[in-house]
C-alpha cells in the first residue's frame, strides 16, 4: 500500500480550477455535461503554500532540499543516499528522487522493481516494456544491463528540466504523480505485463 493519496485532477473532460480564498484551498468543478463521469476530488488536504496576498506565490529553483519539503508533505518516507538522491521504499519498489544535468537542472523520478528478470527471459522483458510505453503517457520503461548476477532489472523514469524553476505545488504534484504512476507500474509489471 503507497504512502501517498491519488488526488486526480482532470478526469472524464472536467476542467477543473484551484481557487485560495482566506488561505484555503478549494477544487471548482463546473458543472458535468456527462453525468457519467467521474467527480473529482478536492485537494485541500494537500497543504501546499497557495498565493494569497499576503504571500506571494514564487518560483524557485529547485534544489533536493525542496524535494524533501515535497516529499515531507506527500507523507512519502524516504531515505538521502548521500549523493544528493532521495530514495523512498515500498513493498514491491523503490523510487529514487534526484535531480541530474550539468547544474542540477533535471528532475529525475526512477522506480525500480525489487524484482529482476531471468537473462533467458529477455525478448519478453523488451516485449513488456516495449508495450507499457506504447500504452502509456509517463514513466518511460527500459531494461537495464545485467546485474552482478546477470538478471535484468527493469526501470521506469520520468525527466522534466526545471533550469527555470518551479513553484511548490507544482514540484508536489509531479513528484506525486511520478510515485503514484511508478506504483501503477509495478503492479502492471505484476499483473497485466506478467513479467515479474
Amino acid at each position: 500500500m503507497p504512502w501517498w493519496s491519488w488526488r486526480p485532477g482532470h478526469a472524464g473532460g472536467v476542467e477543473s480550477e484551484l481557487r485560495a480564498e482566506d488561505g484555503n484551498v478549494r477544487l471548482e468543478v463546473p458543472p458535468q455535461r456527462d453525468p457519467n463521469a467521474a467527480v473529482l476530488e478536492p485537494l485541500a488536504a494537500l497543504a501546499v503554500p497557495r498565493e494569497t496576498p499576503d504571500r506571494p506565490a514564487t518560483v524557485e529553483q529547485v534544489t533536493l532540499r525542496r524535494l524533501g519539503d515535497a516529499l515531507d508533505l506527500l507523507d512519502i518516507r524516504y531515505l538521502a543516499d548521500g549523493d544528493g538522491s532521495l530514495l523512498a521504499m515500498w513493498e514491491r519498489h523503490a523510487v529514487l528522487f534526484t535531480l541530474e544535468g550539468p547544474e542540477d537542472e533535471i528532475l529525475v523520478i526512477r522506480a525500480r522493481p525489487h524484482s529482476t528478470v531471468p537473462p533467458d527471459w529477455a525478448d519478453r522483458a523488451y516485449r513488456v516494456v516495449n508495450e507499457w510505453n506504447h500504452t502509456r503517457r509517463f514513466c518511460k520503461a527500459y531494461v537495464g544491463d545485467p546485474t552482478e548476477r546477470g538478471q535484468l532489472p527493469i526501470y521506469a523514469e520520468i525527466q522534466v528540466p526545471l533550469g527555470a524553476g518551479a513553484h511548490d505545488a507544482l514540484l508536489v504534484e509531479m513528484l506525486d504523480c511520478g510515485a503514484a504512476v511508478s506504483s501503477t507500474f509495478v503492479d502492471w509489471l505484476h499483473d497485466e505485463g506478467a513479467l515479474l
